[in-house]
Order: structure tokens, then sequence, then C-alpha cells
């Protein structure tokens, strides 16, 4: 059954010039092309949303799409080990407001 790992967090408004290289470097590390990570077998799709209207400005939503719970498990293993972990973790972090992150799993039930 799919998986879904989302991830919600809002960039500090003096921060945006400095996501948006951010984003780059992201697409970079992760391979990314078209809503596919190549870096990563285990996702099978991801999909970043910017918040238009309502809610909080500069507000942003991950999708992470996995096969199952024991793929978001093997990926989680190997992201956790990896330099992505040293080198642009923490450049992240410095850009989201602090107490904004909130990370869930999600189960289709229908």
């Amino acid at each position: 059954m799919t998986t879904f790992l989302i991830e919600t967090y809002i960039i500090k408004p003096e921060k945006q010039a400095e996501f948006t290289a951010y984003k780059k470097k992201w697409k970079k590390y992760f391979q990314y092309k078209e809503g596919h990570i190549q870096r990563f077998k285990e996702v099978k799709s991801h999909r970043t949303f910017n918040q238009m209207l309502g809610g909080n400005f500069d507000g942003y939503v991950e999708m992470w799409e996995f096969q199952n719970l024991t793929e978001l498990e093997k990926f989680n293993n190997k992201i956790m080990k990896s330099d992505y972990m040293t080198k642009l973790a923490p450049e992240f972090l410095s850009l989201i407001t602090p107490g904004t992150r909130q990370m869930t799993v999600w189960n289709p039930i229908m």
C-alpha cells in the first residue's frame, strides 16, 4: 500500500532568495527530474507545493510517495547516513521559521 511522507514548513520572509538557491542545490543532490528523485530508488514520486491562498504566507508542503512503509524506512536510514545531513540539512534548517516544520506519515484508505 502506498505511503506518503508529508512535510510542512514556513520559510522566513527574509530568506526567500536563499531558499531559491537552496532548491537548486537540493535538486542537484537528489538528482531530481520531473517529479522523480533519481538518487534514492525508494522514492516513487516527490512534489513541493507553495501556499497561494489562505493559511500561512510562505508555507510549503512536500509530498514524498513510497511503495510502502518499509521503503520509507529504507529511505530514512539512507538519508540519515548520507552527506545530505551534514551539507544541505543545516542550510535548510537555517531558512525555515523555527517551530513550523512538521512531518507526518499517511496511508490511503480508499
